[in-house]
């Protein structure tokens, strides 16, 4: 046999490494870009300006509690935890405390569970 042409061979392989080392950066790249953005995601889908309205609300109920009286409390209360639902899809529930001595005063501790199916938030603050 007469020597044969190989060279046609050695272009297709190195076209075939090529090929395969391209799709392992774009693998690369694929998933670094996917793990930037679910770290991203996370840090976006904490609810910090849905807690701290929360808690407003929950001080202007504390305040309503002590004007009020327990019948238009409860109502306060059960509107506050209608809210939280519908507009925000967030499961709340809070609770007044006995009041404590705490550096000589006398503070209402309120405790707060927040649970949005993402985020579970739990507090007790005192006022």
């Amino acid at each position: 046999m007469a020597r044969m042409n190989e060279e046609g061979q050695w272009i297709v392989l190195m076209g075939l490494l090529v090929a395969v080392a391209l799709f392992f950066l774009a693998l690369i790249v694929n998933q670094s870009a996917l793990v930037g953005q679910t770290t991203a995601e996370g840090v976006l889908e904490f609810p910090k300006n849905d807690i701290r309205d929360l808690r407003g609300a929950i001080l202007g109920y504390v305040d309503a509690y002590e004007k009020y009286g327990s019948d238009k409390s409860k109502a306060i209360h059960d509107d506050i935890v209608e809210i939280s639902l519908e507009r925000k899809n967030a499961v709340v529930h809070f609770w007044n405390e006995t009041p404590r001595d705490v550096s000589e005063r006398q503070l209402h501790p309120v405790t707060i569970h927040y649970n949005n199916g993402v985020t579970e938030y739990d507090e007790t603050m005192y006022y």
